[in-house]
């Protein structure tokens, strides 16, 4: 984190990236000095209401953060800062977005947790958009303009009030990570999906917690001992009310909803009696054995997970994973949920092919009474598992010849027309026979 002090004394000078938060209420002038530089911009956690009309002289700017501010419309002249790719104005206190603050270049907008109850058509307009973050707002429907958006992956509206997904959504060709829980159009399948499911409760003064395993956009994970039963497990404490993906409530709903197979982390209850009501999860503690896949997309590779430089994969790892993740998430079809964020960052797996698929913090409920529209929203998925395929084909050692049916395989999953791709199920019985398993 820069310091006032510091911009103000000229010491930054040259820098790419500008991290400020020090209680700002006004735009401070001597950032325009880094013009020739300042690439992304972050002024989270201040007390800002406005940017500055000639916000546009920093002529290299691609990235703008003004999470946890006082805003209350997205300003206009960021629709003029004609390098801008990234705008994130996170938990502020947005009402409206002017179509004239939409940059040329869009690919990646957050407005998360705000008041929006409205899009503006001209948002159909941003052809290069990626990733749209919406949960937490007002927002009832997407305006029919958004379906010319035929380069977004990533959508996540939780947490609004639609009470229908329009049909458009279903047919956009490189869907592939969407969330949609806690709006009324989903309320009746998730209550009705843990209607029969039971978790036992574990009392909060049963368990010993320890240092952290991990954190994650909804919650922090955590070493800890169950003194009843007197064996180590993991807690996960969800963080508040709504996260990026959509709310702790529907994540904890999919995780006890997800049932149990080999491919997911065991649910051994919920916590109760927890002195400040907070909600959390106890499970299985994972044999340390097992690590993340892959690291979370970056600013740049946007939609893509990163790679370490040197990760290779055999053939027999590549059709372990591939086979292990598509059953796990046939699995989770089959008892009417999607996982909403299947990416490699959120796959554990271990040199001895095992994998486990975690994190459903942007997890939905299919729709039970709407069987064609649950199969469509299916589909989208089968692109997010058609991207993962790629990223450890383009990694494996394997000769080209021996890849050439997992490669098709990974063609058909990325099948711009929707409709034409694989279910799981039948995924899952192509790697099975090219595994060599029944």
């Amino acid at each position: 984190m820069h310091t006032l002090a510091a911009l103000r004394a000229g010491e930054l000078a040259g820098i790419r990236r500008l991290d400020l938060a020090a209680g700002l209420t006004e735009f401070p002038r001597e950032i325009f000095a880094l013009a020739d530089t300042l690439e992304i911009l972050n002024l989270s956690g201040n007390a800002l209401s406005s940017l500055p009309d000639d916000l546009d002289r920093l002529h290299r700017l691609r990235v703008i953060f003004v999470s946890d501010n006082q805003f209350t419309r997205v300003p206009d002249v960021l629709g003029r800062c004609r390098n801008l790719e990234m705008i994130g104005f996170k938990a502020n206190q947005i009402s409206e977005l002017p179509a004239a603050a939409l940059p040329e270049k869009l690919r990646w907008l957050i407005l998360t947790d705000n008041r929006l109850s409205v899009l503006p058509a001209e948002l159909g307009r941003c052809t290069r958009l990626q990733k749209l973050m919406l949960a937490g707002n007002r927002l009832e429907r997407l305006q029919e303009e958004l379906a010319a958006c035929r380069n977004l992956e990533l959508l996540r509206i939780s947490a609004n009030r639609f009470r229908s997904l329009p049909d458009w959504l279903t047919t956009l060709p490189r869907l592939a990570w969407l969330a949609y829980s806690g709006n009324p159009c989903s309320a009746a399948d998730e209550a009705a999906a843990l209607e029969d499911l039971h978790i036992s409760p574990v009392e909060w003064h049963a368990l010993e917690l320890h240092h952290a395993l991990g954190e994650g956009a909804s919650g922090v994970i955590y070493r800890a001992h169950h003194r009843t039963a007197d064996e180590p497990v993991a807690v996960k404490m969800f963080k508040g009310a709504l996260t990026s993906d959509g709310s702790p409530r529907s994540e904890k709903a999919a995780c006890i909803a997800a049932g149990s197979h080999p491919g997911l982390i065991p649910v051994v209850g919920k916590v109760s009696g927890h002195p400040a009501d907070v909600p959390g999860l106890v499970m299985s503690l994972i044999d340390p054995s097992f690590g993340n896949l892959a690291g979370p997309p970056s600013l740049e590779s946007c939609t893509r997970d990163v790679y370490p430089a040197d990760a290779r994969f055999s053939l027999r790892a590549a059709l372990d994973l591939a086979l292990g993740i598509a059953s796990v998430v046939a699995h989770l079809h089959q008892r009417g949920v999607m996982h909403g964020d299947l990416y490699a960052h959120n796959i554990l797996w271990n040199r001895a092919g095992d994998c486990l698929l975690g994190d459903f913090g942007a997890a939905s409920f299919l729709p039970r009474q709407q069987a064609a529209h649950a199969i469509a929203l299916q589909r989208l998925e089968v692109r997010a598992f058609a991207c993962l395929l790629e990223e450890v084909l383009e990694r494996c050692t394997a000769p080209a010849a021996e890849l050439a049916g997992l490669w098709q395989l990974q063609q058909r999953c990325a099948d711009a027309d929707v409709a034409a791709r694989p279910l799981f199920t039948e995924i899952r019985e192509v790697l099975a026979g090219m595994s060599g398993q029944p």
